[in-house]
């Protein structure tokens, strides 16, 4: 479940909010600085498995050879994905078909089965885990994604890692999610699949460009394409975006004043007035473009 925010479900939750800085719009590696502390840097990530993410820029590469450790949202420690699984699933035998109504349901479950999930755990997914199995593009379950090479790099240097978010945590973010929201978007994620698909290329490639404005740009076409979802969206946005990036922000508040911190999240908590850059800088850190 550490993918769960793959594209797809990312485009869905990170909706329209007022225009950050200009000077928070572009670039996805910042360094973090202030006087007497050895500098820290904070990586904006996609949640992919895309070859064109996975090839570390030189800028990003150096950062990461410097720092002394390494943070991210959810590290995949060993028993990770297995209580991620056990929390994904419900007491009640059925209730998630109840929930969507037979054919919705029967549209998730032909595609989770192709994907070999048994017609068991189906019948059992909460509504938030079956949305974020969904949105995972096939091939997310067979490759390695960007946050994971970089926690694999992390490794193999020796970098002491430092969780963001405990699994717990992770596991409560998703369950404090109102279930009306979470029924109403799996629903939503169901009929219009194709059309949230079509977006991942456009918010892969305007992260190429390392163009955080561009990012949300293609969000506020999603919402604009269904103003009739904005206000769960405005709820995904508040509990999975806003909310953690506070956490993550309090989290490194003793990390950076250390420094040598590599900080690996995803690109969509970077920009804004509740951004992590925003709200690092408030601990009085002078931020800096780097790539």
């Amino acid at each position: 479940m550490g993918r769960a925010a793959a594209l797809i479900l990312a485009a869905a939750l990170a909706t329209a909010r007022p225009a950050a800085a200009a000077d928070f719009a572009e670039g996805v590696l910042w360094r973090v600085s202030r006087a007497g502390v050895p500098p820290s840097h904070v990586f904006g990530t996609i949640h992919l498995a895309d070859p064109r993410v996975l090839e570390l820029p030189g800028p990003v590469a150096r950062a990461l050879d410097e720092s002394r450790s390494f943070a991210m949202e959810v590290p995949r420690w060993d028993g990770h994905d297995w209580r991620m699984f056990e929390a994904a699933q419900e007491d009640r035998l059925g209730r998630l078909e109840a929930l969507l109504g037979p054919q919705a349901y029967a549209r998730l479950r032909a595609a989770l089965a192709a994907r070999g999930i048994p017609a068991e755990v189906i019948a059992r997914l909460k509504p938030w885990a079956a949305l974020a199995n969904y949105a995972i593009t096939p091939e997310g379950y067979e490759h390695q994604t960007l946050d994971q090479k970089l926690f694999a790099a992390a490794r193999a240097r020796r970098l002491r890692i430092q969780a963001l978010e405990g699994t717990e945590e992770h596991i409560a973010v998703f369950e404090g999610i109102p279930q009306d929201t979470q029924v109403a978007m799996l629903r939503h994620v169901l009929e219009h699949r194709d059309y949230l698909a079509s977006m991942i290329e456009p918010t892969l490639q305007a992260w190429l460009r390392r163009d955080l404005a561009g990012i949300h740009a293609v969000n506020e076409r999603i919402v604009a394409r269904f103003p009739a979802m904005a206000p769960h969206y405005r709820v995904f946005l508040r509990h999975l975006v806003d909310n953690r990036s506070v956490v993550m922000a309090h989290r490194l508040h003793l990390p950076l004043r250390a420094g040598r911190v590599f900080v690996a999240v995803g690109a969509t908590h970077l920009r804004g007035e509740q951004g992590l850059l925003r709200l690092i800088e408030r601990q009085g850190y002078r931020l800096s473009r780097v790539y």
